[in-house]
């Protein structure tokens, strides 16, 4: 992969870099947050789950088939996760994006080792008192393939969380073999923090199309200047993928705005609450999405790959509402699209972790495969 850094992002990274100034002596350290309580492990076929059809270990379900399966324990790369020599290499441009420049995303934190504390009189809604303004640098990446010819209008993908090299190297491959289209990928790192309270938790957790619209008028139209890329206007050859967090913005992005996006990857998904500020509109946050706002919406043309582990999070913080269970949450997703109708492939991975590196390596060229298989370029 050939990587290639703006000038201009020096300087913002400069400043970032800068030694910051030490708290007066009369200052208490903060506390660090709890450490996450270790998940149980799941049984994929416990009463109330999807049925699901089991895999011979080691192997991925077909690219080109719907429904539920179940995979692992073991998770060997798939052969596209490997750079190749006599593969063509994509270029990789780097930079960054200061809040001082965001119209969208000014910027917010939360206090170091602090959380919050549930309202008592809801259970599901977490008052945090210790998030304010705050600035923050973005980090992006933009993969650009050798087959790309500069000027013409291409498919994309945006994806949460990044930069990430892992997609790159599967595009490589997969775009050699011609299994995905000629596509550029922009991996938009987070602004920071995570959960409620947070930038990253504003960005990716709140129920609403801000986040794809920042995308839109903030990142995209950089990209397609500094870089003599044209990206296409057309929502079916646009993709969104995540992780966690990154993979409820993923479908927000779809759900919210789909006139923009039609195609989703979701690994781990955050379909839970932890939507902050809080919101009466959608209390649950995405725990919403498979309790009621899909069941209750019409079908909408959305094409997703998702993916949870057996040992996902539990109830990893000190809210306990009864919508802060992944695997449940992945579970019930499953449900509700087959439910609808919708075209999606869910994978319930053995041995896997939440965001589980391994089972990436593995599935990650499957997912994208999957992802675009029924494209057709205009």
């Amino acid at each position: 992969m050939l990587v290639a850094s703006m000038a201009a992002a020096v300087p913002a990274m400069a400043q970032a870099a800068a030694t910051p100034q030490q708290p007066a002596a009369t200052a208490p350290a903060p506390q660090a947050p709890p450490a996450r309580p270790t998940p149980p492990t799941r049984d994929p076929h416990t009463p109330g789950y999807v049925t699901a059809r089991e895999l011979p270990d080691g192997t991925v379900p077909p690219a080109d088939a719907y429904g539920n399966f179940i995979i692992g324990p073991t998770h060997t790369p798939a052969p596209q996760m490997t750079v190749k020599p006599d593969v063509p290499q994509g270029t990789v441009h780097n930079f960054t994006m200061s809040s001082a420049d965001s119209q969208d995303y000014p910027g917010i934190a939360r206090d170091q080792g602090t959380f919050g504390t549930p309202d008592p009189a809801n259970p599901a809604k977490l008052d945090v008192t210790t998030s304010h303004a705050a600035p923050y640098t973005r980090r992006l990446a933009v993969y650009i393939p050798q087959q790309y010819v500069p000027g013409t209008v291409a498919p994309f993908i945006v994806g949460a969380d990044g930069p990430d090299q892992l997609l790159f190297t599967a595009l490589d491959n997969l775009i050699a073999e011609k299994r995905v289209p000629v596509m550029i990928a922009i991996s938009i790192g987070n602004g920071s923090g995570d959960a409620q309270g947070s930038q990253r938790g504003l960005e990716y957790d709140t129920m609403s199309g801000r986040y794809a619209e920042f995308v839109e008028t903030e990142v995209l139209p950089l990209v397609e200047k500094q870089f003599n890329v044209k990206l296409t206007r057309n929502p079916d050859a646009r993709a969104t993928m995540g992780c966690s967090s990154g993979a409820a913005a993923a479908l927000s992005m779809a759900w919210y705005r789909n006139d923009l996006y039609h195609r989703v990857l979701s690994y781990s998904g955050t379909y839970v609450n932890q939507q902050w500020p809080y919101n009466p509109d959608t209390p649950g946050g995405a725990w919403g999405y498979h309790k009621d706002i899909i069941p209750k919406s019409p079908v909408k043309p959305i094409r997703i790959w998702m993916e949870v582990g057996d040992r996902d999070l539990y109830n990893p913080n000190i809210m306990r509402d009864d919508m802060h269970d992944w695997v449940v949450a992945n579970q019930n997703m499953a449900k509700v699209l087959a439910a609808k109708g919708y075209k999606y492939q869910f994978v319930f991975s053995r041995n896997s972790a939440h965001c589980d590196r391994a089972t990436r390596q593995q599935t990650l060229p499957l997912a994208l495969e999957w992802l675009w298989k029924d494209y057709r370029a205009r």
